[in-house]
């Protein structure tokens, strides 16, 4: 699985990588809130904006790795296909460049090549009258000419129910690190023929980037080579018409709305996030100081508008924040959803949850916030004392990996209740792994179709074992070897898979499955006691992962067709290849085609999406000097007809013949193995779902309580609680919880469950005030949050009381409760929250009071109201007697009481005196002038401020009397007063002043 940053989002497959030097990127529309990335900078998004290889796009390395022949299993039936060429095909030619050029793979009459698949030894369905031997599945090349000093390509399918494939090729310059030549192809018929597109636009243009709206397929963008031209081109019909327009910034990512077609954020290379609501023609700046790729569109259903975004980005007094605002009025509209500052690079914003982490002196705290309610700080076992969090899934409830205070190389596994506050201890010590970008990999596959199952690697000492959990993580196991093996045997042997998707396809997605076929799982691994990478084979599964079997002895790449309804395999190699193997029949057997007259080097292969084309596209080269060589592959003939309701089984997800499964017994709809016939885009798989009644592992541990050997939730030592039949607090649980998405039927009674226990109640105890992230210091006239947690679950004779310091006391009635049984199934503590607005500085004593009838408790804290100090006065004698003490006083602005530091620096002194106070009684033992400097210290902004004075063993006063009218022509600035101090004394000294 790929993690996300400190709050990392991972997609539901681990990761593997290679260095790749050609590479081809395969992409399909985008999923909704998928960022995308300039390639020129070799960086992707995913949902949760971390740069990482999306499930919809794949880059393809020029370099293979070892070769592997990869031949079918003993047991399964294989038939070699004989070719034969066909007759009277047209080739097709490109319009522009390439047409009179015979690139290595091109025939040399330019004809299209076909081939016919031969007879398979074997049987087909008895049912089918069509026999094997007529099957025939055709295929054709097409050569990009003119293309092969380009390294880089990306290959877009444009989306359903077209026949566009556009494919940019680019000469990527490592030195330079930029793009220096490009070409783009558009084929309008399922890839048979491309047409080169380059003087369409400006044949002069260098294109670095490709992008296609994901809510509206014939919407194109194009963005330029920053350091050839700044600009992007742009397609309202799939690329028969472009416009090419100019923007003042340069695109290093885009993100397109997941609705609203004309929609675009893009991200430059100065960190500033801009808007477009007329698909890339004006640009408006939203943000700026924005982290990379930490941007998002409103979801639906939770925000209000839908042209919202959440960002992080630093705020006026340059602090990273979490905001919120409209993405065509942002200084207008922006807000501040967590209070405080965060952690660069932690937030994501995905379903209904939104994660930030803080870093303080003290330990890294996570925050949670589901469906848009207030922040509320992630609960982790007490001696768990994480180093590192990682979010892995948030459907329905959040599935993380935790690197605990022991765990080096590994992460454990835990599951949140359903707000994503609460986490439990689901599997522990997981191997990681680290991509070369230093993308975390962990080694969890959630199995896609079926609810609950999830497959982990598990460190246990010197070895990894792989196990299987069809109840989200409440109860694990081997896997059961395949039943041809008859030396291994559990539990000294057992199958161990490679949970790891690839960054590159020449190191394939070791483990697959799909929603559109319900049970069936491929995956590479091998047998015995761990998993190693030696031996490596295939193995599948049709029932979800009980029982497994081998399809090949070497590794394969292979893909689903037709929903699930077919299988494509290829051999993982590094020398060019030249078949493939087909299976109608989930892998129990298999047809080769030989679907290139020369040996390819595939780069890549293109699925269409919508399957009723039946379309395989190979992307590859015949040498690594040649021009890149498309080959499509038409398997229509694999299938004879539309299925009909003898062509489908009824097939029962079962956990080792248990028929209830995350708490429903449920039947899906599967074709036959065999059945030559065509799915259909309705095809229902899901035919029914019955609830069960609640048992033991429909249960997770509840927050404070672990699972022992014999299955039971009991109280962890370090939880207050008391356990299940003991006395219990008011509130107490009872150690379970329902996982989120079980479905069992808790009508019937039962011992587990979160209810709560119905006894007496006690006096409030371990009762604690802080604020919002544990700040201790605020600004005058900013919001304070005070939470204050309570161990008792509420009451009417629960009383509590919130003393803010300042005169005010806050009643019961203002409070507000974070959390409480109508809001949470169950609760550990109350949390009250209550927020204020302090206008003056200074130290406030704040206090908690919780009370009932049986006792009391409290809890206090001392916040610093402070603010930077704008302007220092000192006030000192003009002349001083020796020896004499004298106060040195100090006015400082704006008021700050108690939270200023004051350094006095008294004459000669090395070291300065140091006081909280404004004032300093001091005296001076040296005839002569004495210097005095104040340098006051607050929120890390000092002012200063000096003054001398004379010092005299003797001097005589004199007492001055002065016009009435002397203030009207007063300014009242110092300024003013010292340049009448100068007139005054200058007539003392020339004798002009009575003295009677």
């Amino acid at each position: 699985m790929r993690c996300w940053g400190a709050f990392v989002l991972l997609d539901l497959a681990p990761c593997s990588s290679r260095a790749s030097l050609r590479s081809i990127s395969f992409t399909l529309p985008a999923g909704p809130q998928e960022h995308h990335q300039n390639p020129g900078k070799n960086r992707r998004t995913n949902t949760a904006g971390e740069p990482v290889e999306p499930l919809v796009a794949v880059d393809f390395s020029l370099v293979p790795p070892e070769n592997r022949a990869g031949e079918p299993s003993r047991g399964a039936t294989r038939a070699p296909l004989r070719l034969e060429p066909a007759e009277g095909g047209r080739g097709w030619r490109a319009e522009r460049r390439g047409a009179e050029r015979r690139g290595p793979g091109a025939s040399h009459d330019g004809q299209k090549r076909e081939r016919r698949g031969a007879e398979r030894r074997g049987s087909a369905a008895s049912h089918d009258k069509q026999t094997v031997s007529e099957l025939q599945l055709r295929s054709s090349s097409f050569a990009l000419f003119g293309d092969s000093a380009h390294n880089q390509a990306m290959v877009y399918w444009t989306g359903y129910n077209s026949s566009v494939i556009l494919i940019l090729t680019k000469l990527f310059d490592f030195n330079l690190g930029t793009v220096t030549d490009s070409s783009l192809w558009r084929s309008l018929d399922l890839g048979s023929s491309y047409e080169k597109l380059n003087d369409r636009m400006d044949s002069r243009l260098v294109l670095s980037y490709l992008y296609v709206c994901p809510s509206n397929n014939r919407k194109i963008l194009l963005v330029s080579d920053p350091e050839m031209d700044s600009s992007v081109v742009v397609s309202s019909d799939e690329g028969n018409s472009f416009q090419r327009l100019s923007i003042s910034f340069t695109i290093q990512s885009l993100l397109f709305h997941p609705v609203e077609d004309d929609w675009l954020l893009a991200y430059s290379q100065e960190q500033k996030l801009y808007f477009s609501e007329d698909f890339g023609r004006n640009w408006n700046l939203v943000h700026e100081s924005v982290s990379p790729g930490r941007f998002y569109w409103a979801v639906s259903g939770l925000d209000e508008d839908s042209d919202l975004v959440h960002l992080e980005a630093q705020d006026p007094s340059g602090l990273l924040r979490y905001i919120t605002c409209l993405a065509g009025s942002c200084p207008d509209s922006r807000k501040f959803p967590f209070f405080g500052r965060i952690d660069e690079g932690s937030l994501v914003v995905q379903d209904d949850y939104v994660f930030v982490q803080v870093t303080t002196v003290g330990p890294t705290k996570y925050f949670v916030s589901y469906q848009r309610q207030p922040f509320q700080s992630i609960q982790l076992p007490k001696y768990c004392l994480p180093k590192d969090m990682h979010i892995i899934s948030t459907e329905g409830q959040v599935l993380a990996g935790v690197q605990q205070w022991d765990e080096n190389d590994t992460y454990s596994l835990y599951m949140s209740d359903r707000h994503g506050n609460y986490f439990s201890p689901a599997l522990t010590y997981v191997r990681i792994s680290r991509s070369v970008a230093g993308i975390l990999n962990m080694d969890v596959y959630k199995v896609a179709g079926v609810s609950g199952v999830l497959l982990a690697n598990r460190r246990e000492g010197g070895r990894v074992r792989t196990f299987i959990s069809f109840s989200q993580g409440q109860m694990w196991r081997l896997l059961i070897p395949p039943a041809t093996e008859p030396h291994c045997s559990l539990p000294s042997c057992s199958l161990h898979l490679h949970l790891r998707m690839s960054e590159s396809p020449y190191s394939p997605d070791s483990i697959i499955s799909s929603a559109s076929a319900p049970g069936l799982i491929i995956a590479t691994g091998t047998l015995g006691s761990e998993l190693t990478n030696h031996n490596t084979r295939t193995f599948l599964s049709s029932d979800a992962g009980n029982t497994w079997r081998q399809v090949f002895d070497k590794e394969q790449r292979v893909w689903f067709l037709e929903d699930g309804g077919a299988l494509l395999a290829i051999t993982q190699a590094s020398v060019p290849i030249s078949h493939l193997w087909l299976s109608i029949d989930e892998g129990r057997s298999w047809l080769q085609y030989r679907f290139s007259a020369s040996p390819l080097f595939v780069d890549g292969v293109l699925m269409e999406q919508d399957t009723h084309h039946h379309i395989i596209t190979f992307f590859g080269h015949l040498s690594h000097r040649s021009d890149w060589q498309l080959i499509k592959v038409n398997y229509r003939n694999l299938f004879n007809r539309q299925c009909t309701s003898e062509d489908y089984q009824i097939w029962p997800l079962l956990n080792q013949g248990e028929p209830c499964v995350m708490g429903q017994r449920q039947n899906f709809r599967k074709r036959r193995p065999g059945s030559r016939c065509i799915l259909g885009r309705r095809y229902l798989k899901l035919v029914s779902a019955e609830s069960c009644s609640c048992a033991p592992y429909d249960f997770e541990c509840d927050y404070g309580f672990e699972r022992q050997l014999d299955g039971i939730c009991s109280p962890a030592f370090w939880y207050q609680g008391s356990g299940i039949g003991t006395n219990c607090t008011s509130g107490q649980i009872s150690g379970y919880r329902k996982v989120v998405t079980n479905s069992c039927d808790e009508s019937v009674e039962h011992h587990l469950g979160p209810r709560m226990h119905q006894c007496d109640a006690t006096a409030p105890n371990g009762v604690r005030l802080s604020t919002t992230h544990s700040d201790l210091t605020a600004r005058p006239h900013t919001n304070v949050t005070f939470l204050i947690h309570t161990q008792q679950v509420y009451s009417s004779g629960l009383d509590v009381q919130l003393d803010l310091g300042d005169g005010v006391c806050v009643s019961p009635s203002v409070l507000k409760r974070v959390s409480d049984s109508t809001t949470h199934v169950y609760t550990h503590t109350n949390v009250y929250s209550h927020t204020y607005v302090y206008t003056h500085a200074g130290i406030y004593r704040v206090s908690a009071h919780v009370r009932n009838h049986l006792g009391a408790d409290d809890s206090q804290l001392f916040l610093h109201v402070t603010s930077p100090v704008e302007q220092v006065i000192l006030s000192a004698p003009r002349v001083l007697l020796l020896g004499k003490h004298t106060n040195l006083s100090a006015l400082v602005l704006p008021d700050i009481p108690k939270t200023a530091v004051y350094y006095w620096w008294i004459d000669n002194s090395t070291e300065p005196v140091v006081t909280l106070e404004g004032w300093l009684l001091t005296s001076f033992h040296r005839v002569g002038v004495a210097h005095v400097s104040l340098q006051v210290s607050s929120e890390g902004v000092v002012r200063q401020d000096s003054s001398t004075i004379i010092v005299t063993e003797v001097f005589r006063s004199m007492l001055l009397t002065f016009s009435p009218n002397l203030e009207e022509h007063n300014p009242a600035i110092p300024e003013w007063r010292e340049d009448l101090s100068r007139v005054v004394m200058a007539t003392i000294s020339q004798g002009h002043i009575s003295t009677n």
